[in-house]
């Protein structure tokens, strides 16, 4: 799950767009993936809402068969199984707990809609599940002795969250920070989005394998995320200036 603190609201500031809020941009994209996540995970048995997969042992046996069989298990992945295969794209809709959910889904919801806005809806999407993709199998790959299920879209999301830096690094995000009892501070993007990458790197370089918090993913998300925005948005476009009109007088025979 993303999160050592919570994005409550941010405002852009860019261009002709200071003071527009993101979360009134139109992103259909954003929001279908925070619906289907939200509905694929209420009727999961991760959920424990759904009285079809019992109680207690039972439901906890479900759980463990619905993650193994959607999660990412790096030890199967490259034995070469065909499903195991598509196991890093169906992770990213599978989401072990209700924190882990609205955690990821906050993230999404702050900082995909102006993501998407800027690339397109077709492209975001590409974007967010290639990304998602390949941040699980950089995982998995680190890990290929693991037998530990991998779930969570918080590996697409840092990719998002990665692209958004270098989209918009003067945007400005409301933090509520744990070492700083909570109180709400504003800072641009770009001092709280490489300072959260900071954490998972060192969160990442004490982790043990076993179940947790997979940091590796988030770093190679947000790497991926903000290398396809430099390369996709962070050269310049070449416009081809076009002959200034003749002269009323130059025109005359």
């Amino acid at each position: 799950m993303i999160g050592n603190w919570s994005v409550a609201h941010f405002r852009a500031r860019f261009g002709r767009a200071a003071g527009r809020s993101a979360l009134a941009s139109p992103a259909p994209m954003t929001y279908g993936l925070i619906t289907l996540c939200c509905l694929l995970f209420l009727l999961s048995p991760a959920a424990g809402l759904n009285p079809a997969y019992g109680s207690g042992e039972e439901l906890i046996a479900a759980q463990r068969a619905y993650f193994h069989r959607w999660g990412v298990v790096p030890a199967e992945l490259f034995e070469g199984a065909p499903r195991a295969v598509l196991t890093p794209a169906t992770a990213l809709f599978v989401h072990g707990s209700w924190v882990h959910l609205l955690g990821n889904m906050l993230f999404l919801y702050v900082f995909g809609a102006m993501t998407e806005e800027r690339m397109g809806r077709v492209q975001f999407t590409l974007f967010y599940l290639g990304c998602g993709y390949l941040a699980l199998l950089g995982y998995a790959a680190a890990n290929d002795d693991s037998t530990q299920s991998l779930v969570g879209a918080s590996g697409a999301i840092s990719a998002v969250l990665g692209a958004f830096l270098f989209l918009f690094p003067g945007a400005r995000v409301t933090s509520l920070l744990p070492f700083l009892l909570f109180l709400p501070l504003r800072f641009p993007a770009w001092v709280v989005l490489p300072f959260w990458a900071a954490l998972q790197w060192v969160a990442a370089g004490r982790a043990t394998q076993g179940p947790g918090v997979a940091y590796l993913a988030h770093l190679v998300g947000f790497g991926l995320g903000f290398g396809y925005a430099w390369a996709r948005f962070g050269r310049p476009t070449r416009v081809k200036a076009a002959p200034a009109p003749a002269p009323e007088g130059e025109n005359q025979p």
